[in-house]
């Protein structure tokens, strides 16, 4: 997360100074990064307090970057890392209405990193794009680190906006994104991994409170569609950003030979597929452009046993490198922003 692409070296942090605090922690950071890094200057400092008195500076420094590492501080195991998370926000979020496959830990709001096998990318994506409710903060926090490999790339958003054709980021304010999640096809999440409940009831009722549409069909089949935004400003710093998953849910994400399979078949068995907003397909190439913005912008810096990450889930998108050997990387979310509220506020 200090490199300038995707496969430079670490770049020199330069150190700032910390009004008042100095005295507990060194702050530093690249010039080309997206990450401050806060470090302690003894053992003792305990981050829980520290993070817990001094809330608006690493606000500013969220602001100006987009994310915070905290290195060096004595946080050891799932129990520690929630109280740091707790002391930023006594609600922690949970993983509902996910796309994904990851675990809740032992700890109340604490889950694992996205599952997949340790051999594959996950590309770059702001947490939860693809619904009108998402977290504005996600924590992240190094248990074991891999051998080989296994960091958690990150890209601002602002400058994957600005690196986007005007006439397309045009076009994808304009119409929104509609995205199409069929459950219970074999291929992918079923629903209730996805809503995280058994019943049928619970499913509707938030579908319904967030306006997502759905369909119950066969035996245990679920098809939910769903119009988001695309490109939004942020809500403190009013910032253009590219904040949507639709370079991830198109088929054209997928291998070509997988790609090809599912579009030859019934619609109904693609697990997940992006739209414009009005129903009309998204061409490859649009989002080819896309995916190239974020491969320019990402950077990268290998984990540290011990590291706790925050990032402005809006400033900043993250991944997941290959990796080689066990490793373990908790998350937890917090912070709620509706997306919705942000809709009926510019009517």
């Amino acid at each position: 997360m200090t490199t300038t692409s995707p496969t430079s070296v670490r770049g020199i942090r330069r150190r700032v100074a910390v009004s008042g605090t100095q005295e507990l922690v060194s702050v530093s950071h690249d010039p080309h990064s997206v990450i401050s890094v806060i470090e302690p200057t003894a053992p003792s400092v305990d981050l829980a307090h520290w993070v817990r008195g001094n809330r608006s500076r690493v606000e500013e420094l969220l602001g100006e970057r987009g994310a915070v590492l905290f290195r060096g501080f004595p946080v050891s195991g799932a129990a520690d890392f929630h109280a740091v998370v707790k002391e930023w926000s006594p609600q922690l979020l949970n993983y509902t209405y996910g796309s994904t496959p990851r675990s809740r830990s032992d700890v109340s709001g604490v889950y694992t990193s996205t599952e997949y096998p340790a051999d594959q990318t996950i590309p770059q994506h702001n947490e939860m794009a693809y619904a009108r409710i998402w977290p504005t903060y996600l924590w992240f926090y190094c248990d074991q680190a891999a051998a080989a490999g296994g960091a958690t790339p990150l890209a601002d958003s602002r400058r994957v906006a600005a690196r986007l054709d005007r006439s397309l980021l045009d076009e994808f304010a304009r119409r929104g994104v509609r995205y199409v999640r069929n459950y219970g096809t074999g291929f992918d999440l079923s629903w209730q991994q996805a809503f995280e409940t058994e019943d049928r009831a619970e499913v509707e009722a938030l579908c319904r409170a967030q306006g997502i549409e759905f369909t119950w069909y066969g035996d245990d089949r679920l098809r939910t569609s769903q119009i988001c935004q695309a490109v939004i400003g942020h809500p403190v710093t009013g910032a253009e950003i590219w904040f949507n998953q639709a370079h991830l849910f198109h088929t054209s994400a997928l291998p070509a030979e997988v790609s090809a399979e599912l579009l030859e078949g019934d619609p109904a068995d693609i697990p997940r597929q992006v739209y414009y907003g009005d129903g009309e397909s998204i061409e490859d190439a649009v989002l080819d452009e896309v995916r190239a913005a974020f491969a320019a912008e990402t950077v990268r810096e290998p984990w540290q046993e011990g590291d706790v990450l925050l990032i402005d889930n809006m400033l900043v998108s993250h991944g997941r490198d290959p990796y080689e050997g066990p490793r373990r990387v908790l998350v937890a979310m917090t912070d709620e922003h509706n997306g919705r509220h942000d809709e009926c506020a510019g009517e």
